[in-house]
């Protein structure tokens, strides 16, 4: 036996869950999909024993990006997942490890190799987080444990995901990320209790931001109330503006060539590798936030240095977070909502030129909102500094150009680059109307227009990305684009799949 077939049998016998044997309904993919997300929320209410009581609360920022909660057994989320995958992926997609995807065999290496990963990850990362105070253990004999619950409690995340991935909607990786997202827009939108869980007035404010200011307005003060409302209005141009990004696409005309007259059209989408590479990109940056904090707190200040409350002063990681300011937010909020108003206005108006007339609305934007803050006297919401431009620029170049890489990355690991498209294209006996029935003519096609959205919509999904956590919504920028992308796909899986096991009044919410 050959060392890859002993590999090979050794990734066989990692423990794993199995495949339905029969198809699944809709309810029963929706009854597995509830039950992780059930499991999930109860594991981030389960406190590992044996850690300190304080220590960690910096890293309560990036619990978002990684679908964790700290000093729970969720403390590592789908960190060791994700980093797995970005290390298997640059291995394999720079052709250093050289395994043929497009087969079987090297299918079940990587994916078999990945869980490998994620499992050795789960205890690197536990070790890394506790030893070097991320969560600290209340002593040196509670060590051994703490490392154990946390590895435990990712490898529960592991298994999680592979039960969505076969059993429920989307992905484990994708769902916990929604929920926790999904948290964070309820807690801070409409918490109506102080910070400390008491009754509001105007000197002890609610914590949520509609209650805030439904408040502000009733002292009297509309412009603070306004102000308040910002974040909430951030989010809902997220919003729409990813769902527009979605909807963009090219068609390629396929006919069956067995029966005249009949064709379909094959979508392919600017967002062409969806949410993947920014999941991929900010967890890395997410990584590099973990372990500057972890340097830095002993005494080594190569990745940056940070003030007594956590927050990044100076360094490396200072440059790769956005900028928060209100003269920031308010003009992305305002070049977002006019680009969207110009987009809205192509999409029903069926105008050519549509993106130059997007970029000019969103220019007229930025220029109302400077002249609307100069007007009123506001010089505050207009002034940006130029280490603030710095760092836009730093942290939209990381954003963009790790989308972009990780993009093509996964195409070529993914099956989703020409080769592979023209084969389940050939596969269902379709070609491309005008020329004789042949994989290579459908693959020279793909390649015209499958490489280009790689690149593009990678760059597309990482300015999205950076644009959003500029505008300061709620529950991070990155959060919310993630979420709707997530939540879109799960829809048209849905959509796809499941329409004949919907209740009519469900399936109208469809479309159908």
């Amino acid at each position: 036996m050959s060392l890859e077939n002993a590999y090979l049998n050794f990734l066989g016998r990692l423990p794993g869950v199995a495949e339905p044997v029969k198809r699944l309904t809709f309810k029963d993919k929706l009854k597995w999909t509830g039950a992780i997300l059930i499991i999930y929320y109860l594991m981030t209410q389960v406190h590992v024993y044996g850690i300190a009581e304080t220590g960690y609360e910096y890293f309560r920022t990036l619990e978002i990006l990684l679908g964790s909660s700290f000093g729970s057994l969720m403390t590592l989320g789908i960190g060791p997942i994700v980093t797995a995958s970005i290390i298997l992926q640059l291995l394999v997609g720079s052709k250093l490890i050289p395994w043929d995807l497009t087969t079987e065999r090297g299918k079940a290496l990587f994916q078999g190799t990945q869980k490998l990963l994620a499992i050795l990850f789960s205890f690197i990362e536990a070790f890394a987080y506790v030893v070097f105070g991320a969560v600290p253990a209340r002593s040196p004999d509670f060590v051994p444990l703490v490392v154990l619950q946390l590895a435990i409690g990712s490898i529960l995340v592991l298994f999680m995901d592979e039960v969505i991935s076969k059993w429920g909607f989307g992905s484990g990786v994708g769902l916990f990320i929604v929920a926790g997202v999904s948290k964070q827009i309820f807690i801070k939108a409409l918490n109506p209790l102080t910070q400390g869980g008491g009754l509001p007035d105007m000197a002890n404010p609610p914590a949520g931001l509609i209650p805030y200011s439904i408040l502000s307005l009733s002292a009297g003060q509309p412009l603070e109330a306004l102000l308040s409302l910002m974040p909430v209005i951030a989010t809902l141009i997220v919003f729409f503006l990813v769902i527009y990004a979605q909807a963009i696409r090219i068609e390629i005309p396929l006919a069956f060539s067995t029966i005249r007259g009949f064709g379909r059209r094959w979508p392919l989408k600017l967002l062409y590798t969806s949410n993947i590479p920014v999941i991929l990109t900010a967890a890395l940056l997410a990584n590099i936030r973990v372990m500057a904090k972890i340097l830095s707190d002993k005494g080594m200040k190569i990745l940056g240095t940070f003030d007594a409350n956590g927050r990044p002063i100076g360094g490396l990681v200072y440059y790769l977070m956005p900028p928060n300011s209100q003269a920031i937010s308010g003009f992305m909020i305002f070049i977002g909502a006019f680009a969207l108003i110009g987009a809205l206005f192509i999409y029903f108006t069926k105008k050519r030129y549509g993106l130059k007339f997007i970029v000019l609305m969103g220019m007229l934007g930025a220029v109302l909102w400077y002249s609307i803050s100069y007007m009123l006297g506001l010089t505050s919401l207009i002034a940006i500094s130029s280490e603030d431009i710095l760092r836009l620029v730093t942290y939209s170049s990381f954003m963009i150009i790790g989308a972009v890489i990780f993009s093509i990355f996964w195409v070529s690991t993914s099956g989703m680059d020409p080769k592979s498209v023209a084969q389940q294209i050939d596969s269902i006996g379709m070609q491309i109307p005008g020329f004789r029935r042949d994989i290579r003519i459908i693959e020279r096609v793909l390649e015209r227009y499958i490489p280009p959205l790689a690149v593009l919509g990678g760059a597309a999904v990482g300015f999205l990305a950076a644009f959003a956590d500029f505008t300061n919504a709620l529950g991070t920028g990155t959060g919310i684009l993630l979420a709707v992308m997530i939540i879109y796909q799960m829809y048209e899986q849905i959509g796809m799949q499941h329409l004949e096991d919907m209740h009519p009044a469900v399936r109208r919410f469809f479309g159908k």
